[in-house]
């Protein structure tokens, strides 16, 4: 099976310009995505995907592969489709640039053990919540899954709500997933419906038409960089680390 990891990387946004540039600890955010993810051994190349000339001069500047796709996609996964036009591969595994700390060991865990590359396959992370505080903060994506790990809904809000019992463990999303080349088709061909646009969630361009998403417990550690203010964050665990337990209510 031919495996290859995409760290799509944008440079053009408002609210972090130029966000996998960012300083972590002396090296460009970008530099600790492709430093995990070549570490990554059943994958057989890591490319960057940008659309910017700067990020593709520094990413080319510490020896990483850097494939320039188009400004005009609004998502990390409309990139990866780009991609998977000009490069060949069973499975597609995505790894969002803004995922410093994500470790191979949790990375291989959205792999399934055989795949058709002609099937239809999707599949993401997610992990435990640690802080409270985070799962009443709308930049977390709350995953709800059935028995089997197929997703039945995603939301900025904390879900579901524990009007029946309080025995449950909240997940949340981490930025890695994995990808046929015809579910990125379908993906690319289907027009966005009416809860991707409210939740700005493209994980339901899947959902809203049916179509499964696997996702697993990494029981990984995970800070996704947003704003400036992450980059502490980053630096204070990549310092430190630490342990703490899931969040159950």
């Amino acid at each position: 099976m031919r495996i290859i990891g995409v760290i799509p990387a944008r440079g053009g946004s408002t609210r972090f310009y130029n966000k996998p540039l960012a300083t972590i600890l002396g090296k460009p955010m970008v530099w600790w995505v492709h430093k995990h993810s070549k570490e990554v051994e059943c994958f057989e190349e890591v490319y960057i995907a940008t659309d910017s000339e700067e990020i593709k001069d520094v990413c080319e500047g510490f020896g990483a592969k850097v494939i320039m796709t188009s400004r005009d996609h609004d998502t990390a996964t409309e990139r990866l489709y780009e991609v998977s036009q000009h490069i060949d591969a069973d499975l597609y595994v995505m790894v969002n640039g803004d995922e410093p700390v994500i470790e191979a060991k949790d990375i291989v865990k959205c792999i399934p053990v055989n795949i058709n590359k002609e099937d239809f396959y999707v599949s993401n992370l997610m992990t435990d919540f640690t802080d409270p505080v985070e799962v009443v903060d709308s930049t977390n994506l709350k995953i709800v899954t059935n028995k089997e790990g197929i997703c039945l809904f995603i939301s900025r809000s904390p879900i579901p709500y524990p009007k029946g019992g309080m025995n449950y463990s909240y997940q949340k999303f981490v930025g890695v997933g994995a990808f046929t080349k015809s579910a990125l088709q379908y993906y690319h061909e289907t027009p966005r419906g009416l809860v991707e646009k409210i939740e700005e969630n493209d994980s339901f361009r899947f959902i809203e038409n049916r179509k499964d998403i696997y996702y697993i417990n990494a029981k990984c550690k995970t800070i996704s960089v947003d704003t400036p203010k992450d980059i502490e964050k980053v630096e204070e665990y990549m310092m430190l680390g630490e342990k703490t337990p899931a969040i159950t209510i």
